[in-house]
């Protein structure tokens, strides 16, 4: 099996994970309530609707 002949700084490591960071930005849903944008699988945080029902009470 093959080894390596020398050891792998940190910051060699460290920049090589850093290239699969995501740098765009997160998707997008509407809300079907108030027709706001909103990350998806939580609750809108204009109006407090997830899944069809009241989840938190904003006023």
């Amino acid at each position: 099996m093959a080894v390596p002949k020398k050891k792998k700084s940190k910051s060699k490591s460290r920049s090589r994970r850093a290239s699969a960071w995501r740098l765009e930005e997160a998707p997008k849903s509407v809300c079907p309530q108030c027709r706001r944008d909103k990350l998806p699988h939580v609750v809108c945080s204009n109006c407090g609707w997830y899944k069809g029902r009241v989840a938190i009470d904003v006023e």
